[in-house]
């Protein structure tokens, strides 16, 4: 079975869109559907020219050709079509499967109308109606959380679905490993940016130190004004994973993540989660006792101190990115998102 992913977010960007669909098209390879294997391919911005996206230069926005689409879903000859992200290559795919009356399905990664106030006045209801108009037409809207997809269902998107995130826990595991920095380590990685409201993080009176992983556009500000945190910049795989497992708590301070796969990591690691209660870190954490939640982020953080590590471990060993995979593509066929060619119908000519 051939899965065709269509994708804004993609290398070199470091984001929790990019990894999900990397891990993704990883855990598929060993998926066995009806005797079939399934092999994910990926229609990103390095197929196009890019320009830097307004307020985050960090991130280019790809400029697809209508025809180079052709070419390219020509070219995968997919059995099924998946749109990730709301970006132009996303509304150029979207387009493409409408005038072809082709099924599809999509995904829902960001809080858009959050992240866009966060730089611009915009009425989030505007964003909310161009959002639900965007998806309007697929099969199933694929989201991460149980209450996520009840928001969504409540602000009315249709075909609404479950698909669970997972961690790699042979990456991220608790180690012997010290930073050699003073004690308690508070560690925040992702995205240094507005969105990730990373000042109420900073702010707190904490002892020990404060670390924070990733980059952004807004890491020469914050770096000035915070001389006191460490900052060190993208980190990946061995060398993030050590840097967790040197962590005493997990600082979690964004209140506009749909889930946060940092989360998952955090807890694989051994890492109690410090946070806000808000969609994100509730959804993943809700009442179990591997992260504190409060309004007051510093008495989050405290609280976290006295988190048994091994219950973290547990709780994200429920999640394996093997169970996502099979989510995704369960959901893929249980809502008829499957084109001509699956199951010996003969393939779909595609024609511009």
């Amino acid at each position: 079975m051939r899965i065709l992913v269509a994708t804004d977010a993609w290398h070199p960007q470091v984001n929790g869109v990019v990894r999900t669909l990397t891990k993704l098209a990883d855990a598929a390879k060993g998926l066995q559907i009806e005797g079939r294997g399934v092999e994910f391919t990926f229609l990103t911005p390095q197929s196009f020219r890019t320009f830097a996206m307004p307020s985050y230069r960090d991130v280019r926005l790809a400029m697809p050709r209508p025809a180079r689409i052709v070419e390219l879903i020509e070219e995968a000859r997919p059995d099924s079509i998946h749109i990730a992200t709301e970006g132009p290559i996303g509304l150029m795919v979207r387009r493409y499967c409408r005038q072809r009356k082709l099924p599809f399905t999509t995904s829902f990664h960001t809080r858009f109308p959050e992240y866009v106030r966060a730089r611009v006045p915009v009425p989030g209801s505007l964003i909310w109606r161009a959002l639900r108009r965007f998806h309007s037409p697929s099969r199933a809207v694929m989201a991460a959380t149980p209450a996520l997809a009840r928001e969504l269902s409540e602000r009315g998107f249709d075909n609404v679905v479950l698909w669970p995130r997972g961690v790699d826990t042979h990456l991220f595991h608790p180690r012997a490993v010290d930073l050699c920095l003073p004690a308690p380590i508070f560690l925040s990685v992702g995205r240094v940016a507005v969105e990730k409201n990373l000042e109420a993080f900073l702010d707190l009176d904490l002892p020990g130190t404060k670390v924070i992983v990733g980059d952004g556009p807004a890491r020469n500000v914050l770096e000035e004004a915070y001389p006191d945190a460490i900052f060190l910049g993208e980190k990946h795989g061995e060398e993030l994973a050590d840097i967790y497992a040197a962590a005493d708590v997990f600082v979690f301070p964004s209140k506009t993540d749909t889930f946060g796969l940092v989360l998952l990591e955090a807890l694989a690691s051994g890492l109690p989660v410090a946070a806000f209660p808000v969609k994100g870190p509730r959804d993943v954490i809700g009442d179990v006792p591997v992260g504190a939640l409060d309004h007051d982020l510093g008495n989050a953080c405290f609280a976290a101190l006295d988190i048994s590590r091994q219950a973290c471990v547990e709780f994200a060993a429920a999640y394996t990115w093997e169970a996502s995979a099979r989510a995704f593509v369960d959901s893929i066929r249980a809502v008829g998102a499957v084109l001509p060619g699956l199951d010996g119908v003969e393939q779909a000519r595609f024609v511009a």
